[in-house]
């Protein structure tokens, strides 16, 4: 994932990880478990919340590696038998791909801890946390922010209002790696029912619908390539709008850029935890999966971040940031009711129907 987290001394961050699972497995002769995630803010977060205390809860030798995506490293494992991760915090595309490859275990979500108030997992997980391979942890989304200096009298608050060039007038910031995001951000603005979005987009009348919507602001988009940031297009006065991830507006708002959200239809997906097929340590992995993702742990990982927790039963466990002693609710997805209009992003429907969506995409940005 492109994290897009404040990154505070990450060297040390970094280092402090290491030297306490060298001190942990110094000390501890128990199993070995080792988790593959991401580096930096993220990994330290995932840590400090899940990692260690199952470390001193199961008295397992709990390893951290660090993993940069895809699916590659999990197939030469799987294939050759040698498995260096038993369990990976993965991108729900990635999870979704390598699923279908048969490269993961199947997780029964029956295994899985209830919440504190008695609620089935199944029912306190949001809608496709739980898969056949994965179980997430961490919930992230893709929103509008604005420029509340263009707006201080009226301000934006739904996704239509993002293509209301009249009411709210200025650039809209964009990205065009991808037809991803852009595509259900124009359905929905154009009132196709979220239930309805990949139905509609399954047909030629339905991506052209989107395009439609899309060349209804055309003359006010600011197009940005692959690494350009759209806060920066913001606090330059270059856009009035722009989508991003929750990630983004979080770094963007900790580094004094002032932002609006709109909450509205913010579309989401999650990072989630599978384990490689055939790994022979899986009973082990699952009990780490089983920890990992109860309510309290959830609740203790969402502090740490700008993404949410995945289950309903976490967010009162949400507290201040243990590094930033920052309120960590006004970033996330799922606070504060704004997850009533939250879309779904399915990421089996893109594996199957991506690429040729992509040609659609890429010869109308060539006709603009």
């Amino acid at each position: 994932m492109k994290r897009h987290i404040t990154v505070i001394l990450m060297v040390a961050l970094l280092i402090a990880v290491v030297l306490f699972f060298f001190v942990i497995l110094k000390a501890n002769p128990g199993p070995e478990l080792t988790v593959a995630t991401w580096t930096g803010s993220y990994g330290h977060a995932q840590a400090s919340a899940q990692m260690e205390p199952f470390a001193r809860k199961s008295g397992a030798d709990v390893r951290i590696a660090f993993y940069d995506g895809g699916i590659g490293d999990v197939a030469e494992q799987v294939a050759d038998k040698a498995y260096r991760w038993d369990v990976i915090d993965m991108e729900l595309p990635d999870a979704e791909k390598a699923c279908r490859a048969g490269l993961l275990e199947r997780i029964d979500p029956a295994i899985l801890p209830y919440s504190p108030g008695g609620v089935r997992a199944s029912r306190d997980f949001l809608p496709g946390a739980v898969g056949r391979c994965w179980v997430a942890s961490a919930v992230y989304s893709r929103v509008i922010a604005f420029d509340p200096r263009r707006f201080s009298d009226l301000q934006p608050k739904t996704l239509a209002d993002f293509f209301d060039t009249k009411k709210f007038p200025g650039p809209r910031a964009l990205s065009k790696a991808s037809p991803k995001y852009n595509l259900e951000m124009a359905l929905l603005a154009d009132g196709v029912p979220p239930k309805a979005v990949y139905a509609t987009l399954s047909t030629p009348a339905g991506i052209e619908r989107a395009l439609k919507k899309l060349d209804g602001i055309r003359g006010d988009i600011l197009w940005l390539d692959a690494g350009q940031s759209a806060a920066k297009a913001i606090s330059e006065r270059r856009a009035a709008f722009a989508a991003m991830m929750n990630g983004e507006v979080f770094d963007a708002m900790t580094g004094d850029i002032d932002l609006g959200i709109i909450w509205d239809r913010q579309l989401y997906e999650f990072d989630v935890f599978v384990i490689p097929r055939g790994d022979p340590r899986r009973a082990l992995a699952l009990d780490f999966i089983r920890y990992a993702t109860g309510t309290e742990t959830l609740g203790t990982l969402a502090s740490w971040l700008p993404y949410g927790p995945t289950r309903i039963s976490s967010r009162p466990f949400v507290h201040a940031n243990p590094d930033l002693n920052i309120i960590m609710t006004p970033f996330q997805p799922t606070a504060n009711g704004r997850f009533a209009t939250a879309f779904a992003v399915d990421d089996a429907w893109w594996h199957e129907n991506g690429s040729g969506v992509e040609t659609i995409w890429k010869n109308w940005l060539a006709a603009q």
